[in-house]
């Protein structure tokens, strides 16, 4: 099943003007079949291939002279020293254009990784100035109806969005399974000693277990049996490897306390499922952490709005020392110089309480907030007394 992903048309328009395209996600959200649909005239080299990568390796020059008009990289991360020698191609390029301007040129180098630490230190390191960077994430909710594909709450909570399980349907046991054991084998060979291999897979399901909640290192080190500064490393792998992110709270000199630590999500409500021992989609109807899992799941899915427009997503939670909270606010897009207030809330049906905490927050923040919106897990969408009520199967779904 072809699936028309939303950072097409932004793919394309970015890379009009920039010799190098850099697009970076988690594993099997979709890059490369991305990447080969917007340029199917470049060739295409895959540097998990072990005789590709020692080819790019030993005659770095040679290998690229293969492709004299560009090529698809695929898993840069794999030889990040490859971008160095990429760097010489493009800067020829535009030498060329110099000596004969006017000259259309649509070489172009596009360039994929999946984890994050070594492919943009070494994109910042060559290619500054050079190339666009933008991130896929998995399926969004307006991809998945585009696609025909279930979109329930429940259902997409316990399957997760990436585009294996619902094209493919592929059980997703079975997929994160696969996932988890590739992300281990693959990017953390190197970085977590074998040894300890145990406890990270424990840190790891310990942190399913904590989605939504404010991150608590030395509370994982003790249930781990791990230092504090080893579970802050191991969260940093975590993170560079597209499995989970930490949402900063909102910090700004307000006059009141507000609590510095980040809250922790998944990229993928799946994959949290799945490391939380979930099996079928109705144990998630009355689970104790469903709550959270809702969270993240419309979290996730402003992300992915502002990702697929190419722009970072400046999200921040809200709480301070008297307990007031809310879940999510959104510097960037929802009003031009504004602060967006979002609660959220799993129950289908809407009840006035859920936006007390938004008018509470929205008194402290004054006019730096342009909207106030509750997200609920029920299909209607309206405003009440200047609240935006959203249904997450009415609007985050729509194109609006």
């Amino acid at each position: 099943m072809a699936l028309q992903r939303q950072l097409l048309q932004t793919l394309i328009r970015r890379a009009g003007p920039y010799p190098v395209v850099t697009l970076t996600g988690p594993r099997q959200s979709g890059k490369t079949t991305l990447c080969r649909q917007a340029f199917a005239h470049l060739p295409y080299a895959n540097l998990e291939d072990a005789h590709t990568r020692e080819f790019a390796q030993t005659d770095p020059r040679g290998f690229l002279a293969q492709f004299p008009s560009g090529a698809i990289l695929d898993e840069v991360q794999r030889l990040p020293d490859i971008l160095s020698s990429v760097q010489v191609h493009v800067d020829e390029w535009r030498f060329d254009q110099a000596r004969q301007p006017g000259l259309a040129d649509a070489r172009k180098f596009i360039l994929t990784g999946s984890q994050q630490l070594d492919l943009m230190g070494a994109v910042r390191q060559s290619l500054a100035g050079r190339t666009a960077v933008l991130r896929l994430l998995p399926l969004s909710l307006l991809e998945l109806r585009h696609a025909g594909l279930p979109h329930g709450t429940t259902h997409l909570m316990h399957c997760g969005a990436y585009p294996a399980v619902h094209a493919q349907g592929i059980k997703p046991a079975d997929f994160f399974s696969d996932y988890f054991e590739t992300y281990i084998q693959r990017d953390l060979r190197e970085l977590v000693a074998l040894r300890h291999l145990p406890e990270f897979r424990r840190m790891v399901r310990l942190c399913a277990g904590r989605v939504g909640q404010v991150l608590n290192y030395q509370s994982l080190a003790n249930d781990v049996g791990v230092s504090q500064t080893t579970i802050a490393t191991w969260i940093s792998f975590l993170e560079t490897g597209y499995v989970i992110f930490l949402l900063p709270p909102w910090f700004e000199n307000l006059g009141k306390r507000l609590i510095k630590s980040p809250k922790l999500y998944f990229y993928d409500t799946g994959l949290a499922a799945w490391l939380m021992g979930v099996d079928e989609p109705g144990q998630l109807v009355t689970h104790p952490l469903r709550g959270h899992l809702f969270e993240n799941l419309v979290i996730t899915e402003f992300a992915k709005y502002f990702e697929n427009q190419g722009e970072r997503a400046r999200l921040h939670f809200w709480r301070d020392s008297n307990g007031q909270e809310v879940d999510l606010i959104v510097e960037n897009g929802m009003l031009p110089g504004k602060l967006g207030l979002v609660e959220i809330k799993s129950s289908q049906t809407y009840h006035p309480e859920f936006a007390k905490s938004l008018r509470q927050v929205s008194k402290v923040l004054g006019d730096k907030v342009g909207r106030q919106m509750v997200v609920y897990g029920g299909a209607d969408h309206y405003v009440r007394e200047g609240i935006e009520v959203v249904g997450i199967q009415s609007s985050l779904a729509s194109d609006s």
